[in-house]
């Protein structure tokens, strides 16, 4: 006897209950950054790229290690230094003698080869190296010689980078930069949550987090996420925002144009969807709000424009500007109909 299919409704009420399973676990080893948490949680379930932004020492490693643990998938760590090679990412050929003596070359996955991959301090390494990114994370497959090797799905980059240290580093390019859906800002812990954190540690604890999900869960309801209805009205406001970003627009308000050099491109567009959609599902709604746009809008954007010289002479961060930007783009107008009227019937044809 069959069982009754679940209908989305349940999916989504049991997704928000394993969610919430997965930040207790978190919670274990993580203290505080419930922001940043979300964040990433957002982008897992809509096969996002992170770049997380912080100081050494606040336990960025950690957070994406456990969270690789907790969803039970493969998880890679590369150092990025100065000397790192392409190959040293991607992988290279090596040739091989069988017991024959016949010689052939044989493919060597490196270690992009896996679920979540930790790229730390990408900044450190030279643009060339960074580039053997880019294919991986638009298309998920790299290509050695003349072979490309497909990613095993899920695949995630989380990239780190320290924004104190200067010396030695090699910023990303723009291109490269779009193609993370969020530029995520790891701060400083509360002066509650640093307590919690030094006993923590003074007690040498480490606690272990089970597993919630599997690759093939996490699949499903990144399959489940994107089904999340958008409504027309959320797509004009997102595109209004977007292109009020940019100082060239005749839509951008004022101050865009006097602070903002360059602004955000369609691919902006696409990741506030889609974050606000995992918001959506993490809250159990099937259906996006204008707040859920809100909510990551400064993670999706703050990377993706560049401001001027006045902007930095008036200490108006990306950040600043984003969050004014937001206060100033009103939601569309709804079409209304009069008391006791009916909207416009379309005759079919034929």
């Amino acid at each position: 006897m069959s069982s009754k299919p679940k209908s989305v409704g349940d999916l989504l009420r049991e997704f928000r209950e394993h969610r919430e399973l997965m930040r207790q676990e978190l919670s274990k080893v993580i203290i505080g950054q419930d922001d940043v948490v979300e964040q990433l949680f957002a982008a897992i379930f809509t096969r996002g790229h992170c770049l997380l932004e912080g100081v050494p020492g606040l336990a960025k490693t950690l957070m994406v290690s456990s969270l690789a643990r907790i969803i039970d998938v493969s998880f890679n760590r590369i150092q990025f230094t100065p000397d790192l090679m392409p190959s040293d990412i991607t992988g290279t050929n090596v040739l091989d003698e069988d017991a024959a003596g016949k010689r052939e070359f044989r493919f060597v996955e490196g270690p992009i080869f896996t679920n979540i991959l930790l790229a730390d301090e990408i900044n450190r390494t030279p643009p060339k190296t960074q580039a053997a990114l880019l294919q991986a994370m638009q298309e998920r497959e790299v290509t050695v010689g003349r072979t490309t090797y497909s990613l095993p799905d899920p695949f995630i980059a989380i990239a780190t980078q320290n924004p104190i240290e200067q010396e030695g580093t090699y910023p990303l390019p723009e291109a490269q930069l779009d193609r993370f859906m969020f530029n995520i800002i790891v701060g400083y812990p509360t002066a509650d949550e640093e307590e919690r954190i030094l006993l923590a540690t003074s007690r040498n604890e480490r606690p272990e987090v089970s597993k919630i999900f599997s690759a093939r869960a996490v699949l499903n309801i990144q399959k489940l996420v994107h089904s999340v209805a958008v409504s027309p009205f959320i797509v004009k406001y997102v595109a209004h925002l977007v292109r009020a970003t940019r100082p060239a627009d005749e839509r951008a308000p004022a101050f865009i144009k006097e602070l903002v050099d360059w602004g955000a491109g369609p691919r902006a567009g696409q990741f506030l969807i889609n974050g606000g959609k995992a918001v959506a599902a993490m809250d159990g709604r099937f259906s996006i709000a204008v707040e859920d746009i809100r909510r990551i809008a400064v993670p999706v954007l703050r990377h993706r424009i560049s401001t001027n010289f006045q902007a930095q002479a008036e200490g108006m961060t990306n950040e600043k500007i984003i969050r004014r930007l937001i206060k100033e783009i009103p939601e569309p107008v709804v079409p209304k109909y009069a008391a006791g009227a009916t909207p416009p019937v379309q005759e079919s044809g034929g």
